[in-house]
């Protein structure tokens, strides 16, 4: 029981922080202001990360439309948390840590791509749900129009496709479905 409150609680910590270098990744690539929510949360989370790898990275990808620095911040979230994982659970589920070898390392390397990419899909989830959900409770609000601008890129090609019906975008329905089924290959 102990085990399983400490991993939802690493995975916990984890989301949040992974999820958070990946938002402020997507907000900067979609030019959206910071200084409003949930900027200002996000910068929060992942400014002792990011701004470090600011300095660090080399000077062409910052100059770049893509924020490699929160991607690069994310991904070694991604690795951190592997590596604890394993160490922790792997320590206390009574498991030998001798003899790494190359098929642990790919094993620890596929462990952190499933966990970034679980986090990208759970967070576009999430961001489109809340779409969708103030999109009919105050579509008006300054929090509708950051969404609004966030999940743009990911309807669009569902809005190509799927009709309005009887005033009612469906796209967003879609997607989502579309985002769970790819969580549930994922895992």
């Amino acid at each position: 029981m102990l085990i399983r409150i400490l991993s939802f609680l690493l995975e916990t910590l984890f989301f949040l922080l992974i999820a958070a270098a990946l938002l402020r990744a997507w907000m900067n690539g979609l030019r959206i202001n910071m200084h409003g929510q949930p900027g200002r949360f996000v910068m929060a989370l992942s400014d002792w990360l990011v701004k470090p790898l600011r300095r660090v990275l080399p000077r062409v990808l910052l100059q770049s439309r893509v924020d490699w620095a929160s991607l690069t911040g994310a991904l070694l979230l991604a690795l951190i948390y592997g590596l604890v994982w394993a160490v922790l659970f792997g320590a206390l589920l009574g498991e030998s840590a001798a003899g790494i070898g190359v098929s642990v390392v790919l094993g620890w390397l596929v462990f952190a791509a499933k966990m970034l990419l679980r986090v990208a899909l759970q967070t576009a989830f999430i961001v489109v749900l809340g779409f969708a959900i103030v999109s009919w409770v105050q579509p008006g609000s300054p929090v509708y129009a950051v969404l609004g601008r966030l999940t743009e890129p990911l309807l669009a090609p569902f809005r190509r496709v799927i009709p309005t019906i009887g005033g009612v975008d469906l796209s967003a329905l879609v997607l989502l479905l579309v985002l769970q089924i790819g969580l549930m290959v994922l895992v």
